[in-house]
């Protein structure tokens, strides 16, 4: 059983890459952006919550993205496996989800963090070409990415869960690379 979480700053091709290998595996890919989306176009209790934050411009906090995890990974789809994208965010959301994971016998987890140098995403992003992608916004994005996210990434290496792929390759490189490593983990 395949239960991955992909760590990785903007840019590095984390969405893409986990939603191939998703398909590969047949699992679900897990974004929490998608499960908020889809949970307010149902208009789910959780979903209604959200959307009034969402709606005043405000941050979904912690507590209600945790609910919607919890919520998705106790659906039929997710028994036989799932990629996380986009959560945990930071330490206390991977604990979180450490204690959901013992409660439902899901543990053994791996986390893939999918590095990419700071240059490699800037170009990356800039040629994404998206009017907010400035590459001072960029940089910013990323500083806040390296700041919340490295504590998440010694938390996991300290777990040995942590499986490292370089993101600055191909994308079929690093997808070769990203079955490579599930096939070995299975």
């Amino acid at each position: 059983m395949t239960r991955l979480i992909f760590l990785g700053p903007p840019g590095s091709g984390k969405g893409t890459q986990a939603q191939t290998l998703a398909l590969h595996l047949n699992i679900p890919h897990i974004s929490t952006g998608e499960i908020l989306r889809q949970a307010m176009k149902e208009q789910t209790p959780l979903g209604i919550k959200a959307q009034s934050y969402v709606d005043s411009g405000e941050l979904v906090p912690d507590e209600l993205v945790q609910d919607l995890v919890q919520e998705r990974l106790n659906q039929p789809d997710a028994q036989s496996g799932w990629i996380l994208d986009g959560f945990p965010r930071k330490v206390t959301q991977a604990v979180f989800l450490e204690e959901l994971l013992k409660e439902t016998h899901q543990s053994g987890e791996k986390v893939v963090n999918l590095d990419a140098p700071d240059e490699v995403v800037v170009t990356r992003l800039l040629a994404r070409g998206r009017k907010d992608d400035s590459e001072e916004i960029i940089r910013r994005r990323l500083e806040v990415y390296r700041t919340e996210t490295a504590p998440l990434i010694d938390y996991y290496r300290d777990r040995h869960r942590l499986l490292t792929v370089n993101g600055d390759q191909t994308q079929e490189e690093v997808t070769t690379e990203l079955h490579k490593i599930v096939a070995s983990e299975s």
